[in-house]
């Protein structure tokens, strides 16, 4: 059985919950969402995982997503366990090749991966990412150059863009 531990982090408007496994951080919750969210995730990704909150020894993990948050760290040195289908292994590897500042389109990412055709199916693997900040989904916007679908909502995507300098010109 996967050992997953927990937290609750609080820093601004970003109070959510995270988990991590012995391989790394494999959840960021949606900002100000229940516990009950994370429970969810963790019965599909992770049957049979007993969730243990242990802020100690997710403090490393908090202390990342903090000083990301708050304008320091534009990467993460992190570990991270990535839990999805190959297809989704293959979005999520993608957008960690975004680099901080930039931005990318859902058509992008889908010819990136070698499925051009695939659109559609790209943007709900990205809708899927456990991990996100971390796997920056957020730097993905529509063709036109809008914001589009992000778990965490809109305007938590704008603040993430405004924090790397990217909002500007984007509607």
């Amino acid at each position: 059985m996967t050992k997953l531990i927990w937290t609750r982090m609080e820093s601004g408007m970003w109070n959510m919950h995270l988990a991590a496994t012995e391989a790394g951080l494999c959840y960021v919750g949606t900002p100000d969402a229940p516990y009950e969210e994370l429970e969810a995730w963790a019965r599909k990704r992770l049957p049979g995982a007993a969730p243990a909150r242990d802020d100690a020894a997710m403090r490393i993990y908090v202390e990342a997503l903090d000083a990301y948050l708050h304008g320091g760290e534009v990467s993460f040195g992190i570990p991270v366990d990535l839990r999805g289908t190959d297809f989704q292994q293959s979005v999520w590897q993608e957008l960690k090749r975004i680099p901080h500042g930039e931005l990318c389109a859902y058509s992008d990412i889908a010819e990136r991966i070698g499925k051009p055709g695939a659109v559609r199916a790209v943007g709900l693997a990205i809708g899927a990412n456990p991990v996100m900040i971390v796997v920056p989904c957020h730097r993905v916007v529509g063709k036109n150059g809008k914001l589009t679908g992000f778990r965490g909502g809109l305007r938590a995507k704008a603040e993430l863009l405004r924090l790397e300098g990217t909002l500007q010109g984007i509607s």
